[in-house]
């Protein structure tokens, strides 16, 4: 049960029109942004929650027991720090929320009535909306290590040990393809097989999308050149000249670790544990050929 501020029970139950939201961002990267539905800029703890951002709030649906509550934000792109290029680069994914009932009278009067974290975010041509999850939704998802025939490290982790120099180059954009493809005709870069750099990570070095990042969806290697597909749309426009650097992928099996990149001897996963296709296997007698047998 919430404690509330003194004299705010009884705004709330005068049905006072004093009050307003506030939500208080902090995104992966450190960055700290506050927002507000008031008409004015409101300033508590040392942040200042700025009104010309058009932030508007659905109703919180909320339980007494662990199902995830949510609420979904939408606010117009003409805030500064608001603005279309970082929702697509996908800066405010997983940022931190919390958000506040605040007296615009007297900010001293304010409850925080729900924290969480970003979700899935839509944009359109002049505004966004913003899933918000509540806390409990964390308990949704996998911690620890999981069995499974795939190995669970990240390439070049720590645990993966790969060097990332040797499966790391630079490229330049020769022809733009469509918004999320393009060609590069660097020969003594991508004179590898197809698909080597399937799954992997290219960052912008120069042009309009400089310092951004998007996995690989696929890289097909031509006799002249090599297309390069990303799995999504760049902020920007991707222009001929542009340079990046570019990694390798891995699918995680085992195979992909000893052909391409010879360290099955730190490959996290468990090839051998059965599959679904071992629960329809039955023992038989022998000289009988239908079906499947935990002797075949």
């Amino acid at each position: 049960m919430k404690t509330l501020p003194e004299g705010m029970q009884e705004d709330l139950d005068s049905g006072s029109t004093k009050h307003c939201h506030c939500w208080r961002l902090v995104r992966t990267n450190g960055v700290v942004l506050g927002f507000t539905d008031h008409d004015n800029d409101i300033r508590f703890g040392g942040l200042t929650y700025e009104a010309s951002s058009g932030f508007t709030a659905s109703a919180i649906e909320q339980g007494t027991g662990l199902n995830v509550d949510n609420m979904d934000v939408t606010g117009a792109l003409k805030s500064g720090k608001l603005e279309d290029a970082h929702l697509a680069a996908g800066l405010w994914d997983n940022a931190r929320i919390t958000v506040f009932r605040v007296d615009w009278t007297d900010v001293s009067k304010r409850v925080i009535i729900m924290r969480g974290s970003i979700g899935e975010v839509s944009r359109g041509s002049i505004a966004f909306s913003a899933e918000v999850r509540s806390l409990s939704h964390e308990l949704n998802q996998p911690t620890g290590r999981i069995y499974t025939s795939q190995c669970d490290a990240d390439l070049f982790d720590n645990r993966c040990t790969v060097n990332p120099e040797a499966f790391t180059k630079n490229g330049t954009v020769d022809t733009v393809i469509s918004s999320r493809s393009f060609t590069c005709k660097n020969p003594a870069v991508f004179n590898r097989v197809s698909k080597f750099f399937d799954r992997g990570l290219i960052t912008w070095n120069t042009g309009n999308n400089a310092g951004f990042k998007m996995e690989v969806k696929s890289s097909v290697r031509r006799t002249s050149d090599t297309v390069i597909t990303l799995w999504e749309l760049m902020p920007f426009d991707i222009q001929a000249g542009d340079t990046f650097t570019i990694q390798a992928g891995c699918d995680k099996s085992i195979g992909v670790c000893k052909a391409k990149f010879d360290n099955v001897i730190n490959f996290r996963g468990f090839p051998r544990i059965p599959g679904n296709d071992r629960i329809q296997y039955y023992a038989r007698k022998d000289g009988d050929n239908d079906g499947g047998s935990l002797w075949d």
